[in-house]
């Protein structure tokens, strides 16, 4: 198995009640699960968990086997706002990436332009800074720093909430695209329906920092957008998700 979570509870000082009260899951390798949930449920604390960036009250993280104490690089991890450093050009920003790596520095260009092709980046975007992107363009280099340090799982954190409609659903495709051809597991936060439903094999609702449902997907790929609505099974997951997370029917 890629990543499990055994009995997790995470309780931050001067706080009454657990962020994470007692959750357990499995995520099996080359799989994309979503974790779902409104603000305060527990989903970017578990995320955060599973990276190693939160050590837990009690309870354990393992990944291949091995428990997780910190961060390690064979867990790359995307954030809603892109952490690019701002005074570095995009090139300098994935070689940052690619130092830690240990790669010789005389391949690094050629890997960056790799990196930008695989994420839908010309190769003259290498030499803007962040400030010059879009926020779509900058959660690209984000993901191709991340995939600079060649990891087996990609966390990620609503790493699209910020985007514009129409960005979110093309970063989508992108994100899809590549856990297909890499092979990657993902593990991805969200607290919005139909980006769960559009980008997950399973999804985990998470409510009051525990898992009260975990749903295999039904829906066939490919996933496109403008057609999410009409496969089989899209109307009764959505159901299931809206009754889980509490929302109203005349909401949906």
């Amino acid at each position: 198995m890629a990543i499990e979570a055994h009995d997790l509870v995470v309780r931050f000082p001067g706080t009454r009640d657990p962020t994470l009260d007692h959750v357990s899951m499995t995520v099996p390798d080359g799989s994309f699960d979503v974790l779902v949930g409104a603000s305060g449920s527990g989903k970017s604390t578990l995320l955060h968990a599973l990276a190693g960036l939160i050590t837990p009250t009690s309870g354990t993280v393992t990944d291949a086997g091995e428990t997780v104490s910190e961060p390690h690089p064979r867990r790359g991890v995307a954030f809603q706002r892109d952490v690019l450093f701002p005074w570095m050009t995009v090139a300098d920003n994935i070689g940052f990436a690619l130092a830690a790596t240990r790669l010789d520095r005389s391949e690094r260009p050629r890997r960056t332009r790799e990196l930008l092709d695989l994420v839908g980046l010309r190769e003259e975007v290498a030499r803007q800074r962040p400030a010059q992107l879009s926020g779509g363009m900058r959660q690209r280099v984000s993901m191709a720093r991340m995939l600079a340090g060649e990891p087996v799982v990609m966390l990620m954190d609503e790493p699209f909430a910020a985007l514009d409609a129409l960005t979110r659903l093309r970063m989508q495709d992108l994100l899809t695209d590549l856990w297909t051809r890499l092979e990657r597991t993902v593990v991805f936060v969200t607290h919005d329906i139909d980006e769960a439903i559009r980008l997950g094999d399973t999804v985990s609702v998470l409510r009051d920092g525990r898992i009260v449902e975990r749903i295999t997907n039904p829906l066939s790929r490919p996933r496109p957008a403008d057609a999410l609505a009409d496969q089989p099974g899209y109307s009764d997951i959505r159901k299931t998700l809206h009754h889980q997370l509490g929302i109203a029917p005349s909401a949906s």
